[in-house]
């Protein structure tokens, strides 16, 4: 394509190249100190603290690193990665046309995560129910073999979609092409890598990180039901931390085409960053309560059961209060006659409702839910709390993208727009 359609990237994010380095390294040692920082084989959460020479032995033995891999694990995990690309392609789905790209066209999707979500849930509720708990365990028992599985899974891919971005007729993202190779293949260099009708990027948004996010759970579920001797004895903690993050990703799946509308479609290109985020990241950290739970089980009680829920509750209400004003206003409805400021460029931007509150508060709603998932686990560690903590700083990142990017968008209707609604996610706080 033209120099016009894929200008070259003269602006970095995440400090250039040395940022992202950083996170392509400290995104994985992450993930895997969420596990030997907090778990039942590590000695606790977190586990008593030992001496520096001991920790230097122990990475320092070649037995310790070759213990990361596990051949059955992955085999499982490119069986489950599988099942998300056949159920892809069989499961009937509406084809929906994505927002409009530079060159003029729009890329089409096919929709049907929700039922992929059902398949895969149907499958293990009848393993479950024919062999009882203990046969769902093995993600548990599997769980460091599992994340390097995914770690090589998203590495792959990483490298395929940078180097396939090099043939002819290729879209770029607009910040992918600095032509730093470490800074492009991390960040993405193609905007929509696809294999025919098959687009990588949507697909690994939605299927084999957040649905295995929930088996995961279900996992820990059926590992604490094992011990405690049924399901009728999995602690009210446990139930609410699968019950919010369920419905949180059933939530997601079943409202797809709100996806088409993201940052991650319609600017980022599908790098490594994308890939570890969604195969890595969501699945193998956002699950550390339920987790934690399975091996240090808290019973909550009615009081703050129902405390717990109406946090998630209000969280849910703010979050899809708000979604549904933006998403009635870019579809040209507007039924609660919403205020709203039109740009030199046409564009028309929400001032009032949720929207006039702050500039994201559909993040707002995001930060309470997590909150709330968190809760569950008490008090007794700060590593549960994880979750929230990186929530917050992912969100305020988002945030700052998305304010560049309109200012450079916009112009000066963007600094007229900051005035009608200063608040960037928390109203009065940030």
């Amino acid at each position: 394509m033209s120099s016009d359609l894929n200008p070259r990237t003269t602006s970095y994010e995440f400090l250039g190249p040395p940022g992202a380095f950083a996170v392509t390294v400290g995104v994985p040692i992450v993930t895997y100190l969420l596990y030997f920082g907090c778990s039942e084989a590590a000695g606790g959460c977190p586990p008593q603290l030992t001496s520096v020479s001991d920790v230097v032995a122990v990475l320092s033995d070649i037995n310790w690193w070759k213990g990361l891999w596990d051949t059955e694990a992955a085999l499982i995990y490119l069986a489950w990665y599988t099942f998300c690309v056949v159920a892809w392609a069989i499961l009937p789905g509406d084809m929906v046309d994505g927002t409009t790209l530079r060159t003029g066209g729009k890329k089409q999707y096919k929709i049907n995560a929700f039922s992929t979500l059902l398949l895969a849930l149907g499958g293990a509720s009848g393993l479950i129910l024919r062999k009882g708990p203990e046969s769902f365990t093995f993600i548990y028992e599997k769980w460091v073999g599992l994340v390097t599985a995914a770690l090589v899974m998203a590495i792959v891919q990483a490298f395929y979609c940078y180097i396939s971005s090099f043939q002819k007729g290729k879209l770029y993202a607009l910040s992918g092409n600095t032509g730093n190779h470490l800074y492009d293949w991390f960040i993405g260099r193609e905007l929509n890598p696809s294999i025919g009708s098959f687009d990588i990027k949507s697909f690994n948004e939605l299927r084999p990180g957040l649905i295995l996010w929930v088996l995961v759970n279900i996992s820990m579920v059926c590992e604490q039901a094992v011990r405690r001797g049924g399901f009728s004895k999995v602690t009210d903690s446990m139930w609410l931390v699968l019950a919010f993050q369920t419905w949180y990703v059933i939530d997601g799946l079943y409202n797809e085409p709100a996806l088409f509308t993201t940052m991650d479609i319609t600017s980022d290109g599908f790098g490594f960053m994308l890939a570890v985020g969604d195969l890595v990241f969501v699945p193998f950290t956002y699950s550390v309560q339920a987790r934690y739970l399975a091996f240090h089980p808290v019973e909550l009680g009615p009081v703050w059961t129902v405390a717990i829920i109406l946090v998630n509750a209000l969280g849910y209400w703010i979050f899809r209060s708000a979604n549904g004003e933006k998403n009635d206003f870019r579809n040209g409805k507007n039924p609660k006659n919403l205020k709203f400021m039109t740009t030199a460029r046409g564009s028309k931007l929400l001032t009032s409702g949720w929207w006039g509150l702050s500039q994201h508060p559909n993040y707002m709603g995001d930060l309470v839910m997590a909150l709330a998932w968190c809760m569950p686990t008490g008090f007794d560690t700060p590593i549960t709390y994880f979750y929230v903590v990186y929530f917050a700083v992912l969100l305020a990142h988002r945030q700052r993208r998305d304010d560049e990017m309109c200012e450079h968008k916009y112009g000066k209707d963007w600094a007229t727009y900051k005035k009608l609604v200063p608040y960037r996610i928390i109203p009065y706080i940030y």
